[in-house]
């Protein structure tokens, strides 16, 4: 399948997802593809609802798929997820990751390496401290689109494959922005020329899944109690698919358990998270909401 109708349909389950939340850990392994083009994402333990407030921490996204409002510990918005499919989409194309950073200050480095220092209007919108360590790094040019992602890269065997690869190169151009307020948002990545002949009303409209009660996971219960509400699920999800009524909800017999709720914080709670962090390593701990990653750099 070509890039393209893999890019349509990660931007399409961001569409859907934003809907309730941000996914907040798109990579290549939370990526699963069927032989029939199917795509699915994986992986929402640590997806956020869109009205949570709280300061997203390089905690929750994989370093090299992280955009730069959370590396730099700013606010964000549904198209944080733009940026990380962005990433996904070079890598399809380069057959290597973009921005392997070393840890999260790195991380940072090789964007602007790339991408090139970001505006003054940009640094306004950063904290204190984190702006003075930013404005003080080497300024970089970038490098034009045109040489990171040159023709030969891409297929060029007729003029169609031509244009194609000028509609490529412009939509990553679109999603690769440092500033999200400038960055292609979901519905408009989903319009663009590159991918719109993979587009589906139906499936880029579709109502978002009910939201998944998280509650389950934080019950406890005996080895042979969970043995027999996994058996129970399985058999009525069978029971679902024959009769074709299958739905997104757990069962009730997985839900009705009057066991109480674990005293122990799920990896859900930010509360339970490290807020201490150092900067000379790259442990993928949370970090205060108060202070960006960068906070103290000089």
């Amino acid at each position: 399948m070509l890039p393209s109708g893999h890019a349509w349909r990660k931007c399409s389950g961001a569409a859907r997802d934003q809907c309730i939340c941000m996914g907040l850990d798109l990579k290549p392994s939370n990526i699963v593809v069927k032989s029939d083009c199917t795509l699915k994402i994986l992986d929402f333990g640590l997806a956020r609802t869109a009205c949570t407030n709280f300061m997203m921490t390089p905690y929750v996204v994989t370093r090299y798929y992280r955009a730069p409002e959370v590396i730099l510990g700013m606010g964000y918005k549904e198209n944080v997820d733009i940026w990380s499919v962005g990433c996904i989409m070079a890598e399809m194309v380069l057959h290597k990751v973009l921005f392997p950073g070393r840890d999260y200050i790195d991380q940072w480095n090789k964007v602007i390496e790339q991408l090139g220092t970001p505006s003054a209007d940009f640094m306004k919108k950063l904290q204190p401290t984190v702006r003075n360590y930013v404005e003080n790094r080497p300024k970089y040019p970038g490098i034009k689109f045109e040489e990171l992602f040159p023709d030969w890269i891409f297929p060029s065997e007729s003029e169609r494959d031509k244009i194609k690869t000028s509609q490529a190169r412009d939509l990553l151009s679109k999603m690769l922005v440092i500033d999200p307020d400038k960055r292609i948002s979901v519905d408009e990545a989903l319009r663009h020329p590159y991918i719109t002949v993979w587009y589906d009303p139906a499936e880029a409209e579709a109502p978002p899944p009910q939201i998944y009660d998280a509650q389950l996971e934080e019950r406890e219960h005996a080895i042979e109690e969970w043995k027999e509400l996994i058996y129970k699920e399985v058999m009525d999800w069978e029971e679902r698919s024959k009769n074709g009524v299958v739905k997104d909800q757990p069962s009730d017999a997985a839900v009705s358990s009057n066991a109480t709720p674990s005293q122990s914080s799920s990896i859900n709670d930010i509360s339970s998270m490290s807020t201490e962090q150092t900067l000379a390593s790259d442990t993928d701990s949370s970090l205060d909401a108060s202070t960006g990653p960068l906070e103290g750099c000089r």
